[in-house]
């Protein structure tokens, strides 16, 4: 194909943001803002879906490949996608034009600011899905911070400026010794290429002080534990908007990175430190789950709920087996689409009712009967129920667990038990029960584009359940070659 379309994808929500940044509506009319972006977003959604048709899933190499010089002798502009990337990327397509719709309801003030900065954060978030070259990979994943920081700063909640200075901190100083590490890989090598590094290889004497500058930013943007408290407090203060983005697509850049480069590039290293990511992983799953039972705020709840999934995907891809890290990439697009669900719900009733306290709630399923049906089916989908995507990707981690560590995988099983556990509990406290709050009586069942953001969620939620081939067929050559080239350097050394 002779036509740029990584690029196109990278760069159409960019453009569409420069277009809303030179147009004005008139005085509290946001109309033209609204319809530009979402345009923009669901024709980047449109190429990528035709991108994966095009894609070929019989080679793991890397697809539509753009190389351009960009500094003589240094940096190529080097982007590309295989079977593990790609998915990501339409995930991202699919999820910006939603929050796009979303922001109906809950954004009032300087709706085409936000707006613009929802565009030029997808164009960040497609180009970390597509880059193949560490410096480039660095540039979009980082810059990705300067958009989402401005969306928790000036359109979050009353602790926003606090929220929004120790999310850009966390992530910016975990971020810092990658900088470094690459700077030590073009020293080495000579290249930031991700394909010729994957061919060269890295000296086995430099993998693991590499692996841990790495670990360092991969793990903040996860986050694992402990260093993620920066997350439930953005996710409180962020709109939801920002905190669809946030749990659905920035957190799986992370876990993406593992996979690319932790396994890729340092693959010796990477055995090493499996124990370290074990037990990280475990404490995740089971302290974090406990953490969220005892929750008062909605929001915060799913928050934690997400540290508690993201342990198993950084489990999954640690196991070094094909069920591994299959379940994790599975479980990452289905974090992304069940999180995203879940956020919405709760902003949703937080338009109506103004509290995300569940003690507001109760007794609402009489009330608003097509939100509850809904609200349910997210709920069982994130506690993993047999025909949703939550279950197949759970299932394979803990598959490749059992294979890898048998100890480590019947503990990990226990967060399975404990995420039905909150999860059920907040919907029994919000849904069921008496109707105490008398204010409850006022609100109304989901809008027309409520009810369409919370039904395109739900239905590749329960496809996927049900037939997960589309995803499986896309990343298993991909991830058979990344197992078998980790285990053939690992062999050679």
């Amino acid at each position: 194909m002779n036509f740029p379309i990584l690029s196109s994808l990278i760069l159409l929500p960019t453009v569409g943001a420069l277009f809303l940044f030179f147009t004005k509506d008139k005085e509290g009319n946001n109309s033209t803002a609204k319809y530009v972006a979402l345009f923009t977003t669901i024709v980047n959604f449109l190429i990528s879906i035709y991108l994966w048709i095009s894609f070929d899933q019989s080679t793991s190499n890397f697809q539509f490949v753009e190389d351009r010089t960009w500094i003589e002798g240094f940096i190529n502009y080097k982007v590309g996608v295989d079977g593990i990337s790609i998915l990501f990327i339409i995930l991202t397509t699919f999820i910006t034009p939603l929050c796009i719709i979303s922001v109906n309801n809950s954004v009032k003030n300087r709706l085409r600011d936000f707006l613009i900065a929802i565009l030029i954060m997808e164009s960040f978030m497609i180009g970390v899905f597509c880059a193949l070259d560490l410096v480039v990979f660095y540039l979009f994943f980082e810059a990705g911070l300067i958009p989402m920081f401005l969306i928790i700063g000036i359109w979050g909640g009353p602790k926003r400026v606090y929220s929004a200075f120790k999310f850009f901190l966390y992530t910016l100083l975990g971020s810092v010794l990658m900088l470094v590490a690459i700077i030590s890989i073009y020293w080495i090598t000579g290249t930031t290429d991700v394909i010729q590094l994957y061919e060269l290889g890295i000296d086995v004497k430099y993998q693991n002080l590499l692996w841990l500058a790495f670990f360092s930013s991969f793990a903040v943007k996860t986050p694992m534990w402990p260093v993620h408290t920066w997350l439930p407090d953005a996710h409180v203060e962020a709109p939801t908007a920002g905190s669809v983005l946030l749990a659905a697509i920035l957190l799986k850049m992370a876990g993406y990175g593992f996979i690319r480069f932790s396994l890729g590039l340092f693959p010796v290293a990477s055995e090493v430190f499996t124990p370290l990511i074990y037990t990280l992983s475990v404490i995740a799953i089971i302290f974090t789950s406990f953490i969220a039972l005892m929750q008062e705020d909605m929001k915060k709840l799913i928050a934690y709920s997400s540290v508690a999934h993201m342990g198993f995907v950084t489990l999954g891809i640690f196991t070094l087996q094909q069920q591994g890290i299959e379940g994790s990439i599975i479980q990452m697009i289905s974090h992304g689409l069940v999180s995203a669900a879940l956020f919405l719900c709760v902003g949703v009733v937080y338009d109506r009712m103004h509290s995300r306290m569940i003690n507001s709630y109760g007794g609402i399923v009489t009330i608003i009967p097509k939100y509850s049906i809904l609200f349910m089916l997210f709920t069982l989908a994130a506690l993993g129920l047999p025909g949703t995507s939550g279950f197949i990707g759970e299932f394979l981690i803990l598959m490749g667990a059992f294979k890898d560590n048998f100890l480590v995988a019947v503990i990990a099983s226990l967060g399975v038990i404990l995420g039905a556990a909150y999860m059920l509990w907040l919907y029994k406290r919000v849904v069921f029960g008496k109707l105490v709050n008398e204010d409850l009586k006022k609100m109304f069942d989901l809008n027309r584009s409520e009810y369409l953001i919370l039904s395109c969620l739900a239905v590749p939620t329960l496809f996927f359940g049900f037939y997960p081939d589309p995803l499986i067929n896309t990343i298993e050559v991909s991830v058979t070659d990344l197992i078998n080239m980790n285990n053939t350097n690992i062999a050679s050394k």
